[in-house]
């Protein structure tokens, strides 16, 4: 009786044998993708919100070197600021840097300011200048640089000699 077991299989039961192991390489192939598209997609994230982070840090420091050079500007003395830390106990990796103030290429030079004009014939105004802030965060590697124009005033226009 065994004998006839043995050699009385039908030609299905034979080419079924491997069927579970492709069927299981097939599924584990499927889930290793699912993997790796959520490990490219989530550092993905991560990349984007870093750098998101770098460019705020960054523009903090250029703000922080436009409200320093508001409050030290002074004409005679003009001079350029480099590598200045915006906060060297918190932050020590976010800086600032100032470009010489000039004189505007274009437009005017001073622009009068509206209600100090004082009779006899007096304007007063204020002095354009052009000058270039950037800040920069090293920890991030990011930058950004502004292009600004303010004026220093009030001043008297007027040529009247006295």
């Amino acid at each position: 009786m065994q004998s006839i077991f043995k050699h009385g299989r039908r030609k299905n039961e034979c080419s079924e044998k491997g069927f579970v192991l492709v069927l299981a390489v097939l599924g584990i192939a499927l889930i290793l993708a699912i993997g790796v598209l959520a490990l490219t997609m989530s550092g993905r994230d991560v990349r984007i919100s870093s750098r998101v982070v770098g460019e705020q840090k960054a523009f903090s420091a250029c703000e922080s070197g436009v409200h320093y050079l508001t409050t030290i500007l002074d004409p005679t003395n003009l001079f350029a600021v480099n590598n200045h830390q915006v906060d060297p106990s918190n932050d020590p990796a976010s800086r600032f840097s100032i470009a010489m103030p000039s004189l505007p290429a274009s437009g005017p030079a001073m622009l009068p300011l509206a209600g100090y004009s004082i009779g006899g014939g007096q304007t007063w105004g204020q002095t354009r200048y052009d000058v270039t802030v950037t800040g920069e965060n090293t920890n991030y590697n990011s930058r950004t640089q502004v292009d600004m124009s303010f004026g220093y005033g009030p001043i008297e226009m007027t040529t009247i000699s006295r």
